[in-house]
């Protein structure tokens, strides 16, 4: 049985609501059991490292050590959390003689040192611990012939390389495939979507998801499928916009990986967060 913490963030719980209800659906429909850490606090963001990185570490240290506590491996949907805890891990356990003090203070909440959890993404927990073999047998559902364009952004599969290919990882591909979706030769799958930059340069990021979601439209992808909300906040939220800047009807539905997955679970449409889509999904209902 495998068993992990969960660390949702803050994201998840407002605007990617719909990620939380389709991760926490379909890894129960899998058997995976989770539960969520108690006292959790916001990790700062990859952002807080350029602030003031030992500060971004004391934040995302307390996490680590509430998780230690526990005794599991930390599971952290978000591409943002699941990088800033995976650098604040490796820093803390790489140099103690920096952040003595730090130590001493995270011992205190439980956190045991040194740290021996690891932090975890949902994608790599299905590849690497229950295994593509195993979710095949559970598929219930065939959704034909979807096309999909698998969208990893860029946190997820670097600067860590050690899940993935850095430049063109094939992971999420491959998970889609045991749902009878087809996933598109994507070539900006790890391209960055401009993170926070819709909301203070809008210009460039609505070019860097222009150039997204064009690629997929030209690539016949039905849908877009990502692991980090904020690349779906983006790619959803700002294609009016673009349509309207760039004169090109480059609209197509941007789901979690785990909606998806959760379809060919045949997990009912109401536990996988589809009414909060901002597009119309008439026609892809009527495909699948």
């Amino acid at each position: 049985m495998h068993e992990y913490t969960y660390y949702p963030g803050c994201s998840i719980k407002g605007t990617a609501k719909h990620y939380d209800e389709s991760l926490i659906s379909t890894f129960n429909a899998l058997g995976i059991k989770m539960k969520e850490l108690e006292d959790w606090n916001c990790c700062g963001a990859t952002a807080y490292f350029s602030v003031d990185d030992k500060m971004a570490i004391a934040i995302s240290g307390r996490n680590i050590a509430l998780a230690q506590k526990q005794g599991k491996d930390i599971v952290a949907p978000c591409a943002g959390c699941y990088l800033t805890l995976r650098k604040s891990l490796e820093f803390l356990n790489d140099n103690p003689d920096k952040v003595e003090n730090l130590i001493r203070e995270l011992a205190i909440i439980g956190g045991e040192f040194p740290f021996n959890i690891k932090v975890r993404h949902p994608l790599e927990v299905l590849i690497n611990d229950y295994g593509l073999d195993k979710i095949k047998e559970k598929i219930k559902k065939n959704l034909g012939d979807l096309r999909i364009a698998c969208y990893y952004g860029c946190q997820v599969v670097r600067p860590f390389t050690d899940f993935d290919d850095p430049d063109y990882p094939t992971s999420l591909d491959k998970l889609m495939e045991l749902t009878g979706a087809t996933p598109v030769d994507y070539s900006p799958k790890t391209r960055c979507c401009g993170g926070s930059l819709t909301g203070t340069l809008e210009e460039v990021g609505l070019r860097l998801n222009y150039i997204l979601l064009r690629e997929a439209k030209k690539k016949n992808a039905d849908v877009i499928v990502t692991l980090c909300p904020l690349c779906q906040f983006n790619l959803e939220i700002y294609q009016d916009k673009i349509v309207k800047k760039y004169g090109e009807d480059i609209r197509v539905p941007i789901f979690y990986f785990t909606q998806i997955l959760g379809l060919a679970l045949d997990i009912p449409i109401k536990e996988l967060g589809f009414s909060r889509s901002v597009i119309p999904l008439n026609e892809f209902f009527a495909r699948v």
